[in-house]
Order: C-alpha cells, then structure tokens, then sequence
C-alpha cells in the first residue's frame, strides 16, 4: 500500500473524509498526538486500526466527536458530571468515559459496557470529522508499545505501508494523549492523566476525582484495561529505559557509577553539558507542560541515536507533571531507582 503524507488543507481533509466514509483509515493530527482514524459506527474499518498498530482488540479506543449532538446513541445517558466538564473542557484535550450507546461498534469499546468519548479541538481533526459527518475512532498513530507520534513525520516513520493517508497539521501542541476520566460510575475516577488535571477536574465537579492505582503501578494480573494506556508497557523506545529519582548531583554520580557503552540521559532542559554520557532534553525541569510537550519526541529521538540504555530523569508526580511520569514509568516498565 502506498502512504501519501499530505499538508491539511481543504483538498486533503475532503479525500480524508471519502476515505474514511468508504470504511478506510487516515491518520490526522490532533492537539495531543496523532491518531489513526476510521468510523467509530464500522466495526470492520476499526479492525483496521488494529491491524496498522499490531494492537491488541482488548484495549478500548477513544471515540471522537465535534459536535455534543454527536453523542446521541454512541453513550447511553449523560450524566450531571459529563455536561459540567463538557462545558468546561470540551473542545479540549479530555476523554469522558461513559455508559455505552447502541450505535458504537463493539470493536471500539474491547468488550466493556463503556465508551471512551473527547471532542478534540485542533481544527484539523474537527474539519476532518465535519467533512465526514461521522465519530472517529482513533488512537494513537505509532506502532503498538512505541511512544505515541507529536508530527506527522514520525507517523510515517511508523505507518508507511500500513495507511493510505496521512494529513500532515504540524506538530501538536499538547504533546501526550488526553486525560481519561471513568464517570460511568458513582464517583468520578481518573484513569489516565494528561494536560487537565485532577485539581481541574475537582474544582469544575465540586468532588473528590479518584486516582486509578493503574496511573502508577502495573495493572493486576487480570485486571481489565478501562481506559487506553494502562497497559503494562507502552510509549516505549528500543533502549532499556531506567527513572532515577534524586536531586541532579545525584543523578549525575549514578549515571557515572553506572554508565557502560550506549548509555544515554534523558534529562530537563539545561543539564545535556553536565553529564558524562551523552544526552537527549524534554523540557524545563519545573515545567510539566513543557516536558509533556516534548517527552515523546526525545524519546523517539533516542532511537535515532542509537542508544541502548537510558537513564531518565524523574518528574513529579503533580499536576500536568504527573502525565509524564505516568508515560515514562509505561516506557521504563517500572523500572525505577533512588539515586
């Protein structure tokens, strides 16, 4: 098959949207990363996705919208909460899961009495599903495991062969997927974290917003995965990644103790010149937006260079911040050490 990468101007959203209403796949940007689209209402076009992605069937996807009459019939009901943090945050980078409707194909939802529901906002995503009149499945469009595309360069790097078209948006501007937030049962619980925040999410609700154990620790063996992205190892690059927590002199003597040919940092903005092993940066050591931004890109960037082991510096765990340190703890499979 041959991939086209297309800027997404208007002739390029019209053939995305015969595409994808003739049951085929695109891959379109949107403002988190870029996701491989198809009609979330075909259940042979979703199959698609998981044949491009090597993914498994057992992880639900996340279904796309532009419109908040495009829920009828994909969810089951709206709940209070759902339209609360629809007004605050839609269109916006948050995933609402929700009671699951008739129309949804089943291959979308893994089998679960849930739908994972966002209504993006980048413009080119909202043309495309405008153009098509449809709601879009679409996860992220990487091969399954490797860390989640910013550009559409990098979905060709992993796509070519696999799609027929990739709207090329520019680079998002996020950088890490939406915030999953599970409101199909009596208390609202984040499942994934992402650029809206739990202290977002609390202030807009009023209540408590529970932390998913799955944000920081494996899945239990059995567990069902209720969101994208709890699995055990996932956004990953072919270097064995290692967190190592501790203040920067710390780090720096650890990397030292433990270097060995291949060895890599991926380290805050800044550091690169202090370190005794080469080094690849992802954003500003205070700034969780800013390291959301550019954490799989440095990732991917450290394939490029070919190494083999990476030492990682740790993020905190709060706010946008925590987003990143649940990435990386999925790209390090919990590998994670006290300097």
């Amino acid at each position: 098959m041959e991939t086209k990468l297309r800027q997404a101007d208007g002739p390029a959203v019209a053939l995305a949207a015969e595409l994808l209403k003739g049951g085929g796949i695109v891959a379109i940007p949107t403002e988190t990363v870029y996701g491989i689209a198809a009609s979330a209402l075909d259940g042979a076009a979703v199959k698609k996705i998981f044949e491009a992605k090597g993914r498994p069937q057992d992880n639900p996807l996340i279904v796309h919208i532009d419109r908040l009459e495009m829920l009828e019939g994909l969810v089951g009901s709206v709940p209070e909460r759902a339209k609360k943090l629809a007004e605050a945050f839609w269109p916006g980078p948050l995933t609402m899961i929700l009671p699951r409707g008739p129309r949804v194909a089943a291959e979308v939802c893994a089998g679960l009495d849930t739908v994972a529901v966002r209504m993006p906002s980048h413009p080119v995503a909202r043309a495309v599903i405008a153009a098509c009149g449809l709601p879009l499945a679409a996860p992220s469009a990487n091969l399954s495991g490797s860390p989640s595309p910013t550009t559409a360069h990098y979905v060709m790097e992993d796509m070519r062969g696999r799609l027929p078209l990739i709207l090329d948006g520019g680079e998002c501007q996020v950088g890490v997927e939406s915030t999953v937030v599970s409101l199909a049962g009596p208390q609202a619980v984040l499942l994934r974290p992402g650029y809206i925040t739990q202290e977002q999410l609390q202030e807009v609700l009023g209540e408590k917003v529970l932390l998913s154990g799955a944000i920081l620790e494996k899945l239990k063996e059995g567990e069902t995965a209720r969101s994208p992205g709890m699995k055990y190892k996932h956004y990953a690059p072919r270097a064995e990644v290692t967190i190592v927590k501790g203040e920067f002199r710390a780090y720096c003597r650890y990397v030292q103790q433990h270097a060995e040919p291949g060895t890599f940092c991926l380290c805050f903005a800044g550091e690169g010149g202090a370190l005794p092993v080469p080094s690849v940066e992802y954003g500003a050591a205070q700034n969780g937006a800013d390291q959301a931004k550019h954490l799989f890109t440095a990732l991917r960037q450290l394939d490029e260079r070919g190494a083999k082991r990476v030492f990682a510096r740790c993020p905190a765990a709060t706010g946008v911040a925590l987003a990143v340190y649940n990435r990386l703890l999925r790209a390090a499979a919990f590998r994670v050490v006290e300097a």
